[in-house]
């Protein structure tokens, strides 16, 4: 079972990913968040960058699960979403959000394989299953539309 303050979290932590996509859909929706805002909180602006704030933000979620067993491989897995995030992250909107999805499926192969590893808590792989998948088909929007 996933404790409620982890799942409503993270359930709340999928806000920007949605409110991006449904920007993307609904133009008009864009168009009234850019108004009201300005153009950083364009929806391609919002997968792009709240997805990097958040592969960041993993790194250090995995880096903390590293040092329960202080093995090499565990600290550098931990760092791979910032260094992805920081190295992949440009070049455009398609190819930036393209980018931070690809930087969602490694943090997913991440999670599994401390999970393996019995880093995680045991409700933390249905979590981030969860998380990953609404992420995912949310930066597809972005990508496709």
């Amino acid at each position: 079972m996933i404790p409620r303050p982890a799942l409503t979290l993270g359930l709340a932590g999928l806000l920007p990913f949605l409110w991006g996509a449904l920007g993307v859909l609904v133009p008009a929706i864009d168009d009234q968040t850019t108004a009201l805002l300005g153009q950083r909180f364009g929806a391609s602006y919002i997968l792009i960058f709240y997805g990097t704030v958040i592969l960041c933000f993993m790194s250090g979620v995995l880096w903390g699960f590293a040092t329960k067993t202080n093995a090499a491989i565990a600290y550098a897995l931990s760092t791979l979403p910032a260094l992805w995030a920081f190295f992949t992250i440009g070049g455009g909107g398609t190819r930036a959000t393209t980018a931070v999805l690809i930087g969602f499926l490694l943090v997913f192969a991440c999670d599994v394989q401390f999970t393996r590893w019995k880093l995680t808590p045991p409700w933390w792989l249905k979590l981030r299953a969860l998380l990953t998948v609404i992420v995912c088909a949310c930066l597809l929007v972005g990508i496709l539309v």
